[in-house]
């Protein structure tokens, strides 16, 4: 989520009752504690991938790592705040979590999906490209599937609700108006940066990646899907990178609109006090003068803006 102008550099990521965010040089998470009080963390922000950050696909795997680490910290933390001091969850705990998490999301998304396709290709007889095309279509039916589960539970109801809240912030920053819960409130949960789009993009980039592999024996055919997820993740930070910059163009906006669509899934529309919450959090992570550039926008006085979603550079 890099951007040549400093001020559109903002991205973020739903915590438990709360959101973190990533600024140019510190990242931040905010979260309402069982008080109802906000408490509020901020670090320097890791600069290890900007070595990187010149060559295609190697600088999305990176970036993806990168986001991946400081995502697990901010759900350790922010679910520590949720909890007695006495039942906070060890960073030993912490690191067998994200393990198991890691495992899980393979073994559902990439090892399931092979194992589904070749049993049931040699049923129907299904080869080449309908083979990969099938294997996309159940991975994309278990996706959908698992964030239609997910989205009944209640307190993924919540972050989901404080993602619309993250979105509904950054928005109201990129757009040049006041940073308010009021001012934000009017903008649309989607975003064209938001990870439902990569993950989106991901699913469909797989049918392509593993077509040129074909269909070697079983367990080379699992470890393939395990073994080129790096240059998956690489190619669909592309295509992401890309669009965001480009939404000026109708192929492109075509071409997004499946993954903003799926945020409906993914986002919830926030209340004033989430929304506080983002705000409090994004403004943790602006420099001096993005502060400066803020503060002296005009106070609103009435509704304007059409509440669409922001297309910025990522």
């Amino acid at each position: 989520m890099a951007d040549s102008n400093p001020p559109r550099y903002m991205g973020g990521q739903a915590v438990m009752e709360g959101v973190m965010m990533r600024g140019l040089t510190s990242w931040a998470v905010a979260v309402r504690n069982p008080e109802g009080d906000l408490e509020l963390v901020v670090h320097d922000a890791p600069r290890w991938t900007d070595r990187y950050s010149h060559l295609p696909i190697i600088r999305g795997v990176m970036s993806l790592g990168e986001s991946l680490s400081l995502g697990f910290r901010a759900l350790a933390w922010s679910a520590d705040r949720q909890l007695p001091e006495e039942e906070r969850i060890s960073p030993k705990a912490m690191k067998w979590t994200m393990g198991v998490s890691l495992v899980f999301f393979m073994s559902v998304f990439l090892v399931l999906p092979a194992l589904g396709t070749s049993a049931l290709s040699d049923a129907i007889n299904v080869k080449g490209l309908k083979y990969h095309l099938l294997e996309g279509a159940i991975r994309m039916g278990i996706f959908l599937g698992y964030l239609l589960l997910i989205g009944l539970l209640p307190d993924i109801k919540r972050v989901f609700q404080y993602h619309g809240a993250e979105h509904k912030a950054i928005a109201a920053y990129e757009n040049g108006v006041e940073l308010t819960p009021e001012s934000a409130q009017r903008f649309t949960t989607e975003h064209v940066r938001c990870g439902t789009n990569f993950l989106l993009t991901v699913m469909v980039v797989t049918i392509f990646v593993y077509a040129f592999v074909g269909r070697p024996a079983l367990p080379l055919l699992i470890l393939s899907r395990i073994v080129l997820i790096p240059l998956v993740a690489g190619i669909a930070y592309e295509l992401i990178r890309y669009s965001a910059r480009h939404m000026d163009k109708r192929a492109v906006r075509i071409f997004m609109k499946p993954g903003l669509a799926l945020q409906k899934l993914t986002t919830r529309e926030p209340s004033l006090d989430q929304l506080e919450v983002a705000i409090a959090s994004l403004r943790a992570v602006m420099t001096a003068e993005q502060l400066a550039e803020v503060a002296a926008r005009p106070v609103e006085t009435g509704p304007v803006g059409t509440g669409r979603p922001t297309f910025s550079p990522a």
